[in-house]
This record gives C-alpha cells, structure tokens and sequence, in this order.
C-alpha cells in the first residue's frame, strides 16, 4: 500500500464569508497542490474540505498520515463522530451535529484508505501547512480552485 502525508487548510475571510480550503499531497518525491473555494461558508467547514477533497484525490487506497491545524477537524473524526452517529446525530446537549453533511463525507473518505491523523500548529513552522494556508487565502480571496 502506497504512503502518501496529506497536509490540509481551510481559510475563510468572514465567518461566514467567502472561503477557501488547501491540501498538499506527498508521495515519495512527488507532491501536488490542490485548493478550491466556497462563495459564503465558514472556517470550519473549509478545514474539513481540504481533507475530504484531498482524500477524494488518491485515487487507490493509501496508507494516509492526514496533518491538519484543526483539532475540530481532527478530534471530530477520530473522537467526537462515534457518540454523534450512536445518538443519532445530535451533540451532547441534543442539538443537531453542524456540518453533518460533511462529516459523513469525510468518514467516508477516511474509511476508503488507512488513515492516521496529526496535529500541528498553524501559522508556526510546518512549511506544508504554511503553503496550505497561503493557497486556502488566495482561494478564498480570488474565488479560485486548482491542482
């Protein structure tokens, strides 16, 4: 099984506003950057979209470390999403799970590769995460997507 690093950002100017989100895709000495963008969303849901867009990139299943400066995205998927689909998708405090919709996105494109996650500190000293965020902003400001 392949072992590709997936290094993942969301921006949004306005929260709501107008946003963007970022993945860099490592193999080996190969990478590729992909970025995309949203007219009116929320931080949140761009970080979640930089994973599941560069999940929905690999195309066989990988083993996938996913790095990521959201410990919302990070703790959602790997801690929080099991008591949410057993209470039916209501919090603790029964009200509905935000962004649902996306959660089950991502619990789909995790569930098609082997996936570990990490944690890094944005804006700090991960250079992928860096160039993640700098593409994530263009994308929110320019309204633009690309690979």
């Amino acid at each position: 099984m392949k072992k590709v690093q997936l290094i993942t950002d969301g921006a949004c100017s306005g929260n709501p506003g107008p946003g963007g989100w970022a993945c860099v895709i490592r193999f080996g000495e190969h990478k590729k950057e992909v970025w995309g963008c949203e007219g009116h969303t929320t931080n949140n849901r761009m970080e979640m979209m930089a994973a599941i867009k560069g999940l929905e990139t690999l195309k066989e299943k990988c083993e996938v470390q996913i790095t990521t400066d959201s410990q919302y995205v990070m703790k959602g998927i790997t801690e929080w999403i099991h008591g949410w689909k057993r209470k039916g998708w209501v919090t603790a405090s029964k009200q509905p799970v935000v962004n649902k919709d996306l959660w089950m996105d991502l619990e789909m494109q995790t569930e098609r590769h082997q996936t570990t996650w990490a944690w890094t500190k944005g804006h700090a000293s991960h250079e992928d995460n860096n160039r993640c965020d700098e593409l994530a902003t263009a994308a929110a400001r320019n309204q633009t997507f690309g690979t």
